[in-house]
């Protein structure tokens, strides 16, 4: 990588991962593509270049490569799951149709792309224990359709025309930096916010739901690392199960209590949220990562919560 375009710059992963690769690149070289209504701001806009890309039109799209000279894209314009099912034509405009302008772009101007796949692309009949790197794929909700489509037609791009494709299917992912975005995982996120102001935490899925989860500084790591991973080592490519932990809301809640004595959970179940939670897997085997390219998580969900509650209390000025 030597040129980077990141499209959905100003989004949850976006965000963080620009300033990430501005850190470990030049940050000249290192471009946050954004939409009208989202521009970058602090940070984000001062530390390098910008450039207006909606990933629905091609012309931008081309446009940013060509003025900047980009090698590499990372494509993470997409509705979150909740928010996609609301509104599932514009899911599936953004999640296919933006994907497959951006690897049109990249066939014609010889680019790498990125685009993050999930643990929305699995459904009910797929193993939910350990679930497989290659397995059944029949999602429920349009979000795991464009998932799944979005793998198929980059591998499709990478054997037909020779793009370097690569992809992770990220699980629920956990920050202090973005505010949660609509996804089902985000609660894992709420109910850190919730613990440091003192509120009474109201979950919206059931006891027993398991789903895999992982700390944002890992997913970081993971997209970047991927991208520079040794090709000829990797089978996969689209898309590498990912793994860190996995836990319910009431390990969650305990965890949290070990360091907020008095922090208190009650239920209050979105009914959406837990039928997609439902058909997700509980837990992921990523052994193919770790096997081609080296994967392995830092954070377990110890060192997570306490980076969490230290993080969103320096956040929000509240004494530790």
């Amino acid at each position: 990588m030597k040129n980077i375009l990141i499209i959905g710059a100003t989004g949850q992963i976006g965000s963080e991962l620009t300033m990430k690769l501005r850190s470990l690149y030049p940050s000249g070289n290192v471009v946050a593509g954004y939409i009208k209504g989202a521009e970058p701001k602090g940070d984000l806009l001062e530390s390098g270049p910008s450039h207006l890309v909606d990933i629905t039109d091609p012309a931008q799209i081309a446009e940013a490569v060509d003025k900047y000279q980009v090698d590499t894209i990372y494509n993470l314009a997409a509705l979150l799951s909740a928010v996609a099912e609301a509104r599932p034509q514009l899911a599936w405009k953004i999640g296919v149709g933006g994907l497959y302008n951006t690897l049109e772009v990249a066939r014609e101007k010889n680019c790498a792309v990125f685009t993050p796949s999930s643990i929305g692309s699995f459904g009910e009949s797929t193993p939910h224990e350990k679930t497989p790197q290659d397995t059944v794929q029949r999602p429920e909700t349009i979000y795991g359709v464009t998932k799944v489509t979005g793998e198929l037609l980059s591998d499709y791009y990478a054997k037909r025309f020779g793009v370097d494709t690569r992809s992770v299917r990220f699980p629920g992912l956990i920050s202090y930096v973005a505010p949660p975005g609509g996804g089902t995982t985000d609660y894992a996120v709420d109910i850190f916010y919730a613990a440091v102001k003192g509120e009474t935490f109201k979950c919206p899925l059931k006891p027993g739901t398991f789903m895999d989860m992982m700390y944002m500084p890992d997913a970081l790591r993971a997209a970047i690392e991927i991208m520079e991973a040794d090709p000829s080592r990797l089978r996969h490519r689209n898309s590498f199960n990912i793994a860190s932990m996995s836990f319910d809301p009431e390990i969650i809640s305990a965890k949290i209590r070990e360091y907020v004595p008095d922090f208190k959970m009650v239920y209050e179940l979105d009914p959406l949220r837990q039928k997609i939670a439902d058909s997700w897997p509980d837990s992921l085997d990523d052994s193919c990562a770790r096997y081609e390219w080296d994967w392995k998580p830092e954070y377990n969900l110890d060192a997570m919560t306490r980076d969490m509650l230290t993080n969103l209390r320096k956040k929000f000025g509240i004494a530790q």
